[in-house]
């Protein structure tokens, strides 16, 4: 992640934020509630645990999502979204109504 000195717009902080193929999903799975590493893993389709913890990294890093581990065998870690987080997922929320739009009126089929 490479943070940027300066932005001409709150925009383009927005996007670095957001970008990249599975931070909105993230986002999108841990709006449902708090989840472990494992549970996103499984609720993620295609998504290595590599890739979801950087991606994890990331986002703790901008404040969007808050880590809870706890002292106990086998060690738990557990993600939830922050105060922000909540707030870009209202924007989330939105592009995803717009896909299933998109998705109904184009005929898109995984």
């Amino acid at each position: 992640m490479k943070i940027r000195d300066a932005y001409t717009c709150p925009l383009e902080l927005a996007h670095d934020v957001t970008k990249g193929k599975w931070k909105p999903i993230i986002l999108w799975q841990l709006g449902k509630g708090t989840m472990s590493l494992s549970r996103l893993e499984k609720d993620i389709k295609g998504i290595t645990q590599k890739m979801l913890l950087e991606q994890l990294k990331e986002l703790l890093a901008y404040g969007i999502v808050a880590k809870r581990s706890f002292v106990e065998y086998p060690l738990r870690v557990e993600y939830d979204l922050t105060d922000r987080g909540h707030k870009l997922l209202e924007a989330i929320t939105i592009l995803q109504g717009v896909g299933a739009d998109l998705i109904k009126e184009n005929g898109f089929i995984e």
